[in-house]
């Protein structure tokens, strides 16, 4: 190989480090995934289900009282609505498929050629 063609390979070489260093590093580091005790999802199950959105003073109040910050309230009960979202798709789908098989046996258990008559 050429002493040029060297030279080239080598600085090429070090323009995609320098490249690769200059990179900006992440700013923030993510939380990492916060393991709920039972009690904790016991007491926010209970009031799940009879309050689907908290105003701030609940989620104040029931962060306080659980030992959570603000942010995991709101996170679960965000995720905890798209849970039940998700249930109650799955649950109609189920629902459908047994009244169309349901419509299927019955077509079949009724004989083609059965004639009315009124009297």
């Amino acid at each position: 190989m050429s002493a040029l063609l060297c030279d080239l390979l080598r600085r090429d070489g070090q323009n995609h480090l320098n490249l690769f260093n200059n990179r900006q590093q992440p700013k923030k580091k993510r939380k990492s995934r916060t393991a709920f005790t039972n009690h904790q999802i016991f007491e926010l199950e209970k009031r799940f289900l009879y309050q689907k959105y908290l105003s701030p003073a609940d989620r104040d109040e029931i962060a306080s009282s659980l030992g959570l910050t603000n942010a995991q309230v709101i996170t679960w009960f965000q995720n905890r609505r798209a849970k039940l979202k998700r249930d109650m798709e799955e649950l109609k789908k189920d629902v459908e498929s047994i009244l169309k098989k349901k419509a299927m046996m019955n077509e079949d258990d009724c004989p083609k050629n059965l004639v009315v008559s009124e009297k």
